[in-house]
């Protein structure tokens, strides 16, 4: 074999070598895979592992995103490339860690191509770049069965919920049953029934509607009332107690026991509900109580509400006219809870994309210290006031009868921390009522028409119930400091067309129940990080540099307007023909020496933006001789050493020949 086909070969074999390599390599870095990022951005959570580990069908996950296009499209469409990248890198982690069951496909929708058209029929977001190209970017998720939800678009704003967005998608997907909620309140929230409200217009009367959250969560769940005086709950999946008024302790065992067997709830309770009008008779009387409060069960779950303590906060108060002859003036007990003012959580997807909810008369929940021997729970605000917010108390519901809306106020003290309205509590629940109750044995009541006087004034016999003790798995449970919030006078603006919700009160109430819908593991998926690392060292360089642009232009502006003051002062006090003589001699002179200190200032600004800029510079040459360098170097050194060491080996080798 010559030389030149030994070469040939040589070159091959290195070829089917290297190519195998490449291959075996990505194979197995398919399944091998390490996430260096500081918060784990590519690590799903161990809420979303278990989903996946759980599925029992396989599940076509489709990504739509218009890749050829956007390459070439304004810079608010390349923009989103990075994002894209991210997304389906953690797509394909879903599909490494569902065992095979999840299977991933990009999908690059073009001008009027079956893709274009799927993407449209599946309801994703279209936004056109040109007469032809359209962008698209979301998720598409199916089953087996038919059962089809899409993401309509991946919006940066919700980037640190995606995993939270994808695994509800699943699991929302492979969950097909409508889920059962039960609705146990104190107030006619159900409203009359359509026989009853037929026979009261018939009678030209005017019943009760029931109120328009009940309306929305029809469209989404099986509604089905829940007794106030109900000894057991069952056949629901979701709990939700409104203004639970003087329950009767069998019906909060029945809270207490629905809450350990997993069941999920969202308990509204409130020290004023405005919602709880008393009827004439209360009214004279003065003996009516509008107030709500579970403190046996709040404490079971680490909370507390103290009675007749409000949350405040002045940046929040509502404008408002307690009556047609007062004039405007801040209402403490009224307020617009907004994102600007930092009032929700941004790291849990039930308060995430809140923007406004508007309370009256809001509670206060307290997490109570924890005990030794007490389960360990976890307690998420959701709701709360700014930095600026406290709580405030009044003496007697009778000042509530009547309020003082100015005395309130006058009488309100800032605090230097936010007071919390709305609480998420997670973990394995122990009973409020460990011993359990006693209740009245109606078995042993006699017939009252058979029973003698003797019987009659006798005490009822009870008996005991016992319960569960302890939760068998985690669970979760939303406590809300305020009724009215969900009342019609405040979620709801009535117009021609029917109720319109305002604000985000409906809104809070439909994400705290599609939350507790899902999976304890759902509950439990982590908010992720930022995908976009910033570079912190430039960051504080840029910021130490426009603080101190900051005064300097602080200062061109003060001389600015300062000389302009005294500019008019000076022209509205001329008169006659000397007004140009002085304007010659005077103004004109002071004006020179003001541009000379512009001048000079405006120097100084430059100079400060210069360095600024040399800073950021010399940074981003050492981050790129660093980055660039090092490797090439690295580089010359293995080949030189590989050099000599080849020379050194040729050496040995001629040498013993030479002796042979």
């Amino acid at each position: 074999m010559n030389r030149v086909l030994r070469a040939i070969l040589g070159v091959f074999f290195i070829a089917v070598i290297a190519v195998s390599a490449i291959w075996i390599t990505q194979d197995m870095g398919s399944r091998m895979r390490l996430d260096i990022t500081e918060r784990k951005l590519y690590t799903l959570s161990a809420g979303t592992r278990e989903i996946l580990a759980d599925i029992k069908q396989p599940i076509a996950l489709k990504l739509f995103y218009t890749k050829t296009a956007a390459m070439k499209a304004p810079d608010q469409i390349r923009f989103f490339n990075n994002y894209y990248a991210y997304v389906k890198a953690l797509l394909e982690e879903y599909q490494i860690q569902s065992g095979g069951k999840v299977k991933l496909e990009v999908i690059d929708p073009r001008p009027y191509s079956d893709e274009e058209m799927a993407a449209i029929r599946y309801g994703l977001r279209r936004f056109n770049i040109t007469e032809e190209e359209s962008f698209f970017f979301g998720l598409v998720v199916q089953t087996q069965f038919g059962v089809t939800k899409a993401i309509e678009f991946f919006s940066p704003d919700r980037q640190e919920l995606v995993e939270y967005d994808i695994s509800y998608l699943i699991d929302t997907a492979v969950t097909r049953q409508k889920k059962r909620l039960g609705v146990l309140s104190s107030l006619p929230v159900m409203g009359d029934s359509d026989y009853m409200l037929q026979m009261m217009q018939m009678q030209g009367q005017q019943g009760r509607r029931k109120w328009g959250i009940i309306s929305h969560l029809e469209k989404q769940f099986d509604v089905t009332p829940v007794p106030a005086d109900t000894s057991e709950i069952a056949d629901v999946d979701l709990l939700l107690v409104v203004h639970p008024k003087d329950l009767a302790e069998k019906t909060q065992f029945a809270i207490d026991q629905f809450v350990l067997r997993g069941g999920r709830a969202i308990v509204c309770v409130d020290p004023y509900s405005i919602a709880d009008a008393p009827d004439m008779q209360q009214q004279l009387s003065g003996a009516h109580q509008a107030g709500s409060n579970l403190p046996r069960l709040l404490k079971a779950w680490g909370l507390e509400m103290p009675e007749m303590t409000f949350a405040g906060d002045r940046a929040l108060a509502q404008t408002g006219a307690p009556n047609p002859a007062q004039r405007p003036e801040k209402i403490l007990s009224i307020m617009k809870l907004t994102s600007v003012e930092s009032c929700f959580n941004k790291e849990n997807p039930i308060s995430a994309e809140l923007n406004e909810v508007t309370v009256v008369f809001p509670g206060v929940l307290n997490v109570l210290e924890w005990e030794p021997n007490a389960p360990s729970l976890d307690h998420i605000p959701l709701l709360m006031t700014s930095n600026r917010g406290n709580s405030w108390t009044v003496e007697s519901p009778y000042d509530l009868m009547n309020p003082n809306y100015r005395k309130f106020m006058q009488d309100f003290r800032d605090g230097d921390k936010p007071a919390v309205m709305g609480y998420l509590v997670t973990g394995n629940f122990s009973s409020a009522f460990p011993d359990g109750i006693e209740v009245e044995d109606a078995a042993s009541e006699p017939n009252p028409q058979e029973q003698t006087p003797e019987e009659a004034s006798k005490e009822p016999k009870t008996r005991k119930i016992t319960g569960l003790t302890e939760a068998a798995q985690p669970g979760a449970v939303v406590v809300l400091a305020d009724v009215d919030l969900l009342s019609d006078m405040v979620a709801y603006q009535r117009t021609f067309f029917g109720l319109a919700t305002m604000g985000d009160n409906s809104s809070l109430i439909l994400n705290v129940l599609d939350n507790l819908s899902g999976s304890d593991r759902l509950i439990s998926i982590r908010s992720r990080g930022n995908y976009k690392r910033p570079f912190v060292v430039v960051d504080d360089i840029e910021a130490q540099a426009d603080a101190n642009t900051a005064e300097e232009e602080a200062a061109i502006m003060a001389q600015i307007k300062g000389f302009e003051q005294q500019l008019n002062e000076k022209l509205r006090s001329l008169e006659g023909d000397n007004r140009g003589e002085l304007i010659n001699q005077t103004i004109l002179q002071e004006k020179q020496q003001i541009e000379l200190k512009l001048h000079e200032a405006e120097k100084r600004l430059r100079e400060v933006k210069m360095q600024k800029r040399q800073r950021i510079e010399a940074l981003k040459e050492k981050m790129r001789f660093y980055c660039t360098i090092p490797g090439p170097i690295l580089t010359l050194v293995i080949a030189v050493m590989l050099g000599i060491y080849r020379a050194v080996k040729r050496r040995r080798y001629i040498s013993h020949a030479s002796d042979a």
